[in-house]
């Protein structure tokens, strides 16, 4: 039998070299498996007959059996259109076609029986259909056809004439060059055990189900197996890594650890710091390497939870390292760190880019010999010149900017890799962090240092800017400070630009008596440094700002957030920008400016934010309204693989029932050996060659 994967896709009838490049430039279609890979995303019952008088303009698309009673062409130029007024006896309906007249006037004979199908509008009063399928009415065969499927094609597509109908043909032509049963790809007593259609049956319900019952039994197999052999896949890497490396074993809590627990603690701990500090303890007693992700909303005492796990390691006789994705955050967690650890014996230093010349020599010296315990630094921590004495503990401020390849270069700092403690204010709901951190166990700080106020959330249309501007100025006359922010999307960025230059003159018109910082991408690092630090040193009032300042940032005193446009951003990113203020002990507000006219997806995201400040209701609310491609914000989180069918959102609970059956395999069959496993194994191996980035995923 043929492999489908190596069948090239132009060999098929209806294909060719031209169209073939077209597939594959479009679809990424190249074989014939990559074709019948390719499902449709709707389905049209082509299994009844409607009259034309049971027709209105509201209804899904329908067919139609009888005649042409006459054409006429209407308009001209680029706007002239064919329009075929069609009967049944019933009534009459108007086909119209805007392209290809006089192909179509050739085509199509009057008084001849027609199969109409498409989808019934009302213009000027008559129904129309637009672009309608034709079919001589000899060749309607009708409840045999079942759901007729839709495939999606781009405009490019569509101009060689690859639109949906012609794919469909195509799935057809393929199928009927197999002359045996799909071979399966899920071991027997999976699919027995699971009640699973089998691999042949669903793919061909898929393409062409017989009935809704059908498709909905292929549907489920096929998610299935693709969230399984993610599962897989993680937990394989997973249960491989524990075995290769053993991590460092700190049996002790020492000195250091209980110094700072009973007289430096600047509060007491939440039961929820105390919780995960636990966890973190017990990983790092274990032997085996830690690999934890620390998730927590923004305040939550995430890097006090860090520091600690840091001490452990000092008080074991190994250094630790911290490392944040910009400058400005690595200076705020070396400032913090410092601050926590007054009057203590640990030597902290801190290493960027831009630390050069003498002092970058002393630091780098004082880490080998290990006089420096604490680095804290950027990616600059991961060049090859910089090298420890003892690496034990590597803590990483949100992970989404450090991929998989560079947490690997910082466990070959040690003879034995480091453990490593990853941090994030970007909840990520379970089900998504279970897919794209499946071998990191996770830790959620779920609850607020006391003495925290929620921050409030007001949603105010733009036309009511006097009462916004008073409340800004009595909160400046109690001495606070505020954030303005303006959004910036790569598409629209000189116009976003724009926007947040206007927006600076008519805020210093507003507030004469006032400073005003002013902070964009476009500036250089070193003067939006400086404008940032101006603000976080209390000498501006207000920092107008585009999102730039989504992360990190920590001014106590800043009280109040003015987001404008807040119907441009994602719920994620209006919820990190929200928690840049609350960070003291006053009451803080978050303002989203929008105008009126907003879509009822807009409306849904702002009632959230109004509602909850809870991260990870906000973030599993962002996952049903966008989906999981952009959930950081700006930022693609690692979904490295492309999803054909499951949907991380819909299929959250069967992406845990996945988990549990693939990981009842890991632990029947850790070795990958058992016969009956054979088929998994080999499966997972020809995923892993195809042009999934699985090593992403870790």
């Amino acid at each position: 039998m043929f492999d489908l994967k190596t069948r090239d896709i132009k060999y098929l009838q209806g294909v060719g070299p031209q169209r073939a490049a077209l597939l594959s430039k479009e679809l990424n279609i190249a074989s014939l498996h990559d074709l019948l890979y390719y499902f449709p995303y709707k389905y049209v019952d082509r299994s009844r007959l409607y009259y034309i008088h049971e027709i209105d303009g509201n209804m899904p698309y329908i067919q139609l059996k009888g005649e042409i009673l006459s054409f006429e062409t209407i308009g001209e130029g680029r706007n002239r259109r064919l329009v075929a007024h069609f009967s049944d006896g019933t009534g009459v309906v108007d086909l119209v076609w805007f392209q290809g007249i006089k192909y179509l006037m050739g085509r199509y004979k009057v008084h001849e029986e027609y199969i109409v199908f498409g989808k019934p509008t009302v213009f000027n009063g008559r129904i129309n259909v637009a672009h309608p399928d034709i079919e001589q009415a000899k060749d309607l065969t009708l409840s045999s056809m079942g759901l007729q499927p839709y495939y999606n094609t781009t405009e490019k597509m569509k101009r060689s004439g690859l639109n949906s109908h012609a794919m469909e043909k195509l799935v057809k032509n393929a199928f009927a060059l197999l002359q045996f049963p799909l071979p399966e790809t899920i071991a027997p007593k999976i699919i027995e055990k699971h009640h699973l259609m089998s691999l042949d049956e669903a793919i061909r319900q898929i393409h062409f189900p017989q009935n809704p019952e059908l498709l909905r039994k292929a549907q489920y197999r096929l998610k299935f197996e693709e969230l399984f052999y993610i599962q897989l896949n993680i937990l394989r890497y997973a249960k491989d890594r524990q075995k290769k490396f053993r991590g460092l074993y700190f049996e002790r809590v020492g000195e250091t650890f209980n110094t700072f627990y009973s007289q430096n603690l600047p509060f007491q701990l939440t039961n929820a710091q105390k919780r995960v500090i636990k966890e973190i303890r017990k990983d790092m007693g274990s032997g085996r390497q830690m690999n934890r992700l620390l998730q927590g909303d923004v305040g939550s005492g995430k890097t006090l939870v860090a520091l600690m796990s840091m001490l452990i390691a000092l008080d074991n006789g190994y250094q630790a390292c911290l490392m944040a994705p910009t400058e400005i955050l690595a200076a705020q967690h070396y400032e913090t760190i410092v601050n926590l650890l007054f009057g203590m014996n640990v030597r902290v230093e801190l290493l960027t880019g831009s630390i050069k010349g003498k002092k970058r020599e002393q630091i780098l010296k004082s880490l080998l010999t290990g006089e420096t315990q604490i680095l804290i630094g950027t990616h600059a921590v991961l060049e090859d010149t910089v090298n420890f004495s003892s690496l034990g503990m590597v803590v990483i401020d949100e992970q989404h900017r450090f991929g998989v390849a560079q947490r690997a270069k910082l466990w070959n700092k040690n003879a034995t890799p480091p453990h490593v403690l990853v941090m994030t204010a970007t909840p990520i709901p379970r089900t998504l962090a279970m897919t794209l951190y499946g071998d990191l166990d996770v830790s959620v700080i779920d609850e607020l240092p006391p003495g925290r106020k929620p921050i409030q959330t007001i949603h105010q249309f733009d036309n009511r800017r006097n009462s916004l501007y008073a409340g800004i100025r009595k909160q400046i006359s109690e001495g606070r400070q505020v954030y303005i922010v303006y959004p910036l999307i790569k598409e629209s960025e000189k116009i976003d630009i724009k926007n947040l230059e206007d927006g600076y003159a008519h805020v210093c018109e507003e507030f004469p008596d006032c400073k005003v910082s002013k902070v964009h991408g476009q500036m250089k690092p070193a003067e939006k440094d400086e404008e940032m630090q101006r603000f976080v040193n209390g000498e501006t009032q207000i920092m107008v700002a585009t999102t730039v300042i989504e992360v990190g940032v920590n001014v106590p005193n800043a009280s109040v957030m003015v987001i404008e446009n807040a119907e441009r951003f994602g719920l994620s990113q209006l919820h990190q920008l929200r928690g840049r203020v609350g960070r003291g002990a006053d009451q803080s507000y978050c303002i989203l400016v929008t105008n009126y006219k907003l879509s009822e997806e807009t409306r849904k995201r702002l009632e959230i934010m109004v509602q909850t400040n809870d991260g990870f209701e906000i973030a599993e609310a962002d996952l049903r309204l966008r989906g999981p491609g952009d959930l950081e914000g700006t930022q693609q989180s690692g979904v490295a693989f492309d999803l054909k069918i499951a949907d991380i959102a819909r299929d959250g609970q069967l992406l845990q029932y996945v988990r549990e059956v693939a990981l009842e395999i890991i632990e029947q069959d850790s070795q990958g050996t058992a016969v009956e496993n054979e088929i998994l194994w080999k499966q997972l191996q020809a995923l892993r060659k195809t042009h999934v980035n699985w090593a992403v995923i870790s």
